[in-house]
């Protein structure tokens, strides 16, 4: 990991101040992966250097907050929240977990895994935005720190009383990847006002299995008509609990209650920003709430549920999204990494017959993405804004889980410089964006092909 670490240009954001800091954390974090694989290790040598880093990555935050403040930088507050939220809620938790566990290497380990990654992606995207003038925009509609803290603990509560899970909360910045096999739940309700509330609620299958196919006594291994209608009544109940925190939601009524696939969940995630969007691991499965008010607008596609067909919708609703895992079952997945959304459609398009696609716009969400639910190969664009396709490979391979997964550049130039640049990465290979749709499925269709040989031979 020392190496992996090691400062190149890569990291530089082109201010001195910023990268002399951004150095000198980097070598911090070296020395401890190098103390890490020493045989005498010491306890008290391990304290201080974990202080050491602490007190540098905190002086670091007030001298960087104060550089913002100085050019004016528009995503001032949203930043110093970044930094806020590992200083006050990462970093604590990684130091009650190395003290709880006497140092133990596993918890030594994890220090330095989150905080390399952490590192590592905040130096190459939210702090490049600094010079680039542009904050990152994906949460700009997410409520205060506070407010999500205070949700997140109610969230919590409610799972715990309903089911006696110890969930936590793992994200505040859910960004709609897939996890698993999951449930798309939604609920909206209409004011007045004539003011929207949506509230997304996604399952993972064998969350639904553990908990409430156990107070049932089911013998079912996933979920059927029986356990889906009483999530729903949970679902329900969970989100009544909520509605508390909001007088205006008091008389509100619901408008429309969904079931929706995986592909209808994104639509409506993307179109919408989210106010909460929370993704909690229970230990069973993973759980995400997110909500949001929007003007009224046109309802989008979806299994609607009346009293009339509530059977009838859950059941086309199972039946849909068994024949779409038996339709995926086996087939290798694919993420693809591109800015523009006509890329990505396009690409997804023509693999999805033969593959399992999944499509992310960011770096960032490439990275959750790969957590919840591993590719078999990745797509990336080369020449995304922000974080590049260089700097997210690099992210790719410092974590020594996914540091294996065959990465593809897409790029639009395809002049010697360009190719010598990204060839120099070691990819599994790149292609060009001129190529037709049908030509990139060729490609791709002999890359598993290759892979497939290799495998038998």
């Amino acid at each position: 990991m020392g190496n992996q670490l090691a400062w190149n240009k890569r990291y530089s954001i082109g201010v001195d101040t910023i990268d002399k800091e951004h150095k000198k954390l980097f070598s911090i974090l070296n020395k401890l992966f190098d103390y890490g694989q020493e045989e005498d290790k010491s306890k008290w040598v391990c304290q201080e250097s974990v202080k050491y880093f602490k007190d540098h990555a905190l002086q670091h935050f007030a001298d960087e907050e104060a550089y913002m403040a100085s050019i004016d930088y528009e995503g001032l507050e949203m930043h110093r929240r970044i930094h806020k939220n590992f200083r006050d809620i990462t970093l604590p938790a990684l130091e009650r977990e190395l003290d709880s566990s006497d140092y133990s290497e596993i918890a030594v380990n994890h220090f330095l895994g989150v905080c390399a990654g952490w590192l590592i992606g905040h130096t190459t995207i939210e702090d490049r935005a600094i010079v680039s003038g542009k904050p990152i925009k994906q949460w700009e509609n997410l409520l205060s720190e506070e407010e999500q803290a205070v949700m997140g603990q109610s969230i919590v509560s409610q799972v715990y009383s309903m089911f006696q899970l110890d969930s936590r909360l793992i994200s505040s910045c859910y960004g709609g990847e897939k996890f698993g096999d999951g449930i798309y739940y939604r609920l909206i309700y209409t004011t007045t006002g004539k003011k929207r509330w949506e509230f997304l609620l996604i399952f993972e299958e064998q969350l639904i299995v553990e908990t409430i196919g156990s107070v049932l006594k089911t013998k079912n291994k996933s979920v059927n008509t029986m356990l889906m209608n009483a999530a729903r009544y949970t679902a329900r109940q969970l989100v009544e609990h909520i509605k508390v925190h909001f007088a205006e939601l008091q008389q509100a009524e619901i408008k429309e209650e969904q079931l929706l696939t995986y592909d209808q969940f994104q639509k409506v995630f993307e179109k919408h920003s989210p106010q909460y969007s929370l993704l909690f691991d229970t230990e069973k499965g993973y759980f995400a709430f997110c909500m949001t008010t929007v003007d009224m607008v046109q309802i989008e596609d979806g299994v609607s549920i009346i009293t009339e067909n509530a059977m009838s919708a859950v059941e086309q609703y199972l039946s849909q999204n068994k024949a779409e895992k038996a339709a995926k079952s086996g087939k290798s997945k694919v993420l693809i990494v591109d800015d523009s959304a006509f890329i990505l459609k396009t690409i997804q398009k023509v693999l999805s017959d033969d593959y399992e696609v999944s499509t992310v716009t960011s770096g960032v969400a490439a990275l959750r993405s790969m957590i919840l639910d591993r590719p078999d190969l990745i797509l990336l664009d080369y020449e995304m804004p922000v974080c590049k396709g260089d700097q997210v490979l690099e992210m790719i391979r410092a974590e020594e889980e996914y540091a294996d997964i065959p990465v593809i550049f897409l790029t639009s130039r395809v002049d010697k410089e360009r190719i010598e640049k990204v060839l120099a990465l070691k990819p599994s290979g790149y292609l060009s964006k001129s190529l037709s749709p049908e030509a990139v499925k060729k490609e791709v269709d002999h890359f598993f092909g290759k892979i497939s040989s290799e495998t038998k031979a």
